[in-house]
């Protein structure tokens, strides 16, 4: 049976009535996973045997009529800096190359309650820092739809093993676009939650103010299911909040504002058209829709690559030698020798260059020219977004001025590279929730369009997305 096009409700009803079995279904993705994973490289690691086990309770539970979950026996990946207790957690570094996580994180603690079933760890650029997934230190992850670009990154590797057929969901973490950029490129869904949605407890942390834990998905609804599930508040991690549900609300007067500052010089013309087109359609669905300004915009690049370094080199300090992780204690005469050898044979390049960024900026006599100038800019940032969400209620933008690159053409240029962040990284600055949506292919290539919303207004993205996502596949 086919199980790779079926939406999550599908796979939950086929499985309450025994057209096939949890185990049937593990199985079946994990064979073509591992098969497959030699060409995309999405997983780093899998977990057969405990996924196997997963999959044997949930139809212990079906055969006992017992109330089943909508998740359980769901197939999903994880990325592979977020904590399964019992399971290698590198961070896509080799630092953490023999890491096993002492403990879940609550995505996974939740994700396990309702009985999910996890098939392994994906690939990631190191510790998360980078576009492409070409930084992780075990080798880049091939976008499934041509298999010598990139998949995007951080999480390409969660993006490119739903693009693929691996896994029917997968978890990512956005910092500055890491889940909507590889979405986009890979041609699925994907949410980067309003910060503070979702626990970041057993998130490995590289920028704490910015780090977000989402979903990707083949479809909108299978994308909400999920979050709804791993959303909500949490003890643990003190920057959770605890979501109201939103007031009913009718689509078709929803607002839509389009920020003239994302449509300018240096986007691809075939990527405007195909996001010109699909904020079309909303018009032609009857959504008022107009053009915004968000003047600060060109200052969001440079505030982020001061403000994601500088928390980088302060949540890394931790990677030593000493307390956990890669150690080179070999011919060396004090602790500082252990550090410095530890450190540099550990992290890689891009790694290394964000954490001597960020020391900087941090420095004495630098603290105010830096990293205090880049928090004031972020607060204008925010002025921006908060000044037009009093006209509109969703934002449209592309999420990346252009097609996914390939492998290898812009990993030696880190200007280069950080551009690709231009359209995503406002978004994290300012705490909101965006998606992305695929809206059609060019050259074979996917688009994504990118719909932001105010805080904890996930549903009404969600529900402007599936309007999109039912004209689109009829």
């Amino acid at each position: 049976m086919d199980f790779f096009n079926l939406k999550i409700k599908e796979l939950h009803q086929g499985l309450l009535k025994k057209k096939f079995s949890a185990l049937e279904l593990c199985k079946s993705y994990l064979e073509k996973a591992k098969e497959k994973n030699k060409d995309v490289f999405a997983f780093l690691s899998f977990s057969e045997e405990s996924a196997l086990a997963q999959a044997k309770a949930v139809d212990e539970l079906v055969a006992k009529k017992s109330d089943v979950p909508l998740l359980a026996g769901i197939p999903c990946a994880i990325k592979d800096n977020i904590l399964v207790e019992g399971l290698k957690c590198t961070a896509g570094s080799r630092i953490l190359e023999n890491y096993v996580a002492p403990y879940d994180a609550t995505v996974v603690k939740r994700l396990k309650e309702q009985f999910s079933v996890f098939l392994g760890k994906t690939n990631l650029d190191e510790f998360a820092m980078g576009s492409s997934t070409e930084n992780s230190a075990f080798g880049p992850t091939h976008n499934p739809n041509d298999l010598n670009r990139v998949a995007g990154g951080s999480s390409g590797g969660s993006a490119a093993a739903v693009a693929a057929d691996f896994c029917n969901y997968s978890l990512g973490s956005d910092t500055g676009g890491s889940i909507r950029l590889p979405a986009s490129f890979c041609g699925v869904v994907g949410l980067k939650p309003t910060y503070g949605a979702v626990s970041r407890y057993g998130l490995i942390a590289f920028a704490s103010s910015l780090d977000q834990i989402g979903p990707f998905s083949k479809s909108v609804e299978d994308c909400q299911l999920v979050f709804n599930v791993i959303k909500g508040w949490d003890e643990m991690d003190s920057t959770s909040v605890k979501i109201n549900p939103l007031d009913r609300f009718d689509l078709k007067k929803l607002k839509i504002g389009v920020p003239k500052e994302y449509f300018v010089k240096g986007i691809d013309p075939e990527v405007e058209k195909l996001i010109r087109a699909a904020i079309k359609k909303y018009e032609e669905m009857g959504l008022d829709v107009k053009e915004v300004s968000l003047p600060r915009s060109e200052y969001a690049l440079a505030a982020y690559y001061v403000i994601n370094p500088s928390e980088a080199s302060t949540n890394l300090a931790r990677y030593d030698g000493i307390k956990y992780g890669y150690s080179n204690q070999d011919k060396v005469n004090d602790l500082m020798e252990v550090y410095l050898k530890s450190r540099g044979e550990g992290f890689g390049p891009e790694v290394r260059r964000r954490i001597m960024v960020g020391t900087h900026a941090l420095s004495s006599g630098y603290y105010d020219a830096y990293y205090l100038k880049a928090q004031k800019a972020r607060n204008l940032i925010k002025q921006d977004f908060d000044k037009v969400f009093e006209k509109v209620d969703l934002l449209m933008t592309p999420v990346s001025p252009f097609l996914p690159f390939k492998i290898g053409e812009k990993v030696d240029d880190p200007l280069s590279m950080y551009l690709v962040d231009i359209y995503t990284v406002s978004i994290n600055l300012a705490g909101l929730p965006a998606l992305s949506l695929p809206v059609g292919k060019t050259a074979g290539l996917p688009v994504g369009l990118q719909i932001i919303g105010r805080p904890f207004e996930e549903d009404k993205i969600f529900e402007a997305a599936k309007a999109f996502e039912k004209t689109w596949r009829t």
